[in-house]
């Protein structure tokens, strides 16, 4: 779900090795989400998205800043109606991801979460009138199958609203991408600063109509901060880097480490299992992003760095 914010950052030359690594390590960063929600005590998911997105904002200025030459409001400015319609987008994304992992299970979201790029796909092919590939096509098609299990699971165990969350994240990460493409934006991070903002802005509202207290236990705040900086921001960070010199195809491969870890975390720390249908579901819809990746090495063959 995360790797859809990448953006270019300039960097020395960079090997294709220590590419491939930063990318894995992003989806370590990444990957941690599940298990920090789980950690958290009592903030709600509005408490949560106010802490968290101050820290990815905060963090997200310092870099643009430094990168800008210390002139990060014209380069967030240049970002234009495109970077806003995309931040709105990921404040969905936001919200609906952690709301998903407080809801039901952290391998239920995070496989969910990953049909990102097919709604990604499909929606740029109806907005932008953007080629689809027909192996893609095809794989969306069993992606869907793999989500109906899912889903048709988390019904049966009351678990409804949080699978129904996760895809809504999905779709917010696909409105991201679209709004993106649309307005020709090659760096991602202005828009993911506003997401950041527009995050604040939102969750503090709730917070101050629903009556949910800005004093949350300190415990929980610093988890939240750290998910900010760390899990999105720094994630981010890496994963942009090293995506410079690993092809989109591979990234796609890659980064499914952020889906696999993410169960694997709440399993080792907190014993956390996931159903069958559950593991069925992913196994499928996993199956079908690499099939994807793997047809587009295939018609485009990669040269090694």
């Amino acid at each position: 779900m995360s790797r859809l914010l990448a953006a270019e950052i300039e960097v020395p030359s960079l090997s294709y090795v220590s590419g491939v690594v930063l990318v894995l390590m992003s989806g370590v960063f990444w990957s941690s989400m599940g298990l920090g929600i789980r950690l958290i005590d009592e903030a709600n998911v509005w408490q949560i998205l106010l802490y968290r997105s101050a820290a990815l904002a905060t963090f997200l200025f310092v870099i643009i800043t430094l990168r800008s030459g210390y002139r990060p409001v014209a380069t967030i400015c240049k970002s234009g109606i495109a970077g806003v319609v995309g931040g709105m987008g990921l404040v969905l994304a936001f919200a609906g991801g952690i709301y998903a992992i407080q809801t039901t299970t952290v391998a239920n979201a995070m496989f969910l979460f990953a049909s990102a790029p097919f709604l990604a796909a499909f929606f740029g092919w109806i907005i932008l009138r953007e080629s689809v590939r027909s192996a893609t096509w095809i794989t969306m098609t069993v992606a869907i199958i793999g989500i109906a299990i899912m889903v048709i699971n988390g019904i049966s165990l009351g678990r409804l609203a949080g699978n129904l969350s996760a895809i809504l994240s999905a779709f917010g990460f696909a409105a991201f991408t679209i709004a993106l493409r649309w307005g020709k934006l090659e760096d991602m991070l202005p828009a993911v600063f506003l997401a950041g903002i527009f995050a604040m802005i939102t969750a503090a509202l709730v917070c101050l109509v629903e009556g949910y207290s800005f004093s949350i236990p300190a415990n929980d705040i610093a988890i939240a901060l750290a998910l900010g900086v760390f899990q999105v921001g720094l994630g981010l960070t890496v994963y942009t880097i090293g995506s410079r010199v690993v092809p989109a195809a591979e990234l796609a491969l890659l980064s499914m480490t952020e889906v696999l870890l993410g169960p694997f975390w709440v399993w080792l720390f907190l014993g956390e299992t996931a159903s069958a249908y559950t593991l069925i579901g992913g196994a499928v819809l996993m199956l079908a992003i690499a099939i994807n990746a793997l047809s587009g090495l295939r018609r485009k063959p990669v040269p090694v760095l």
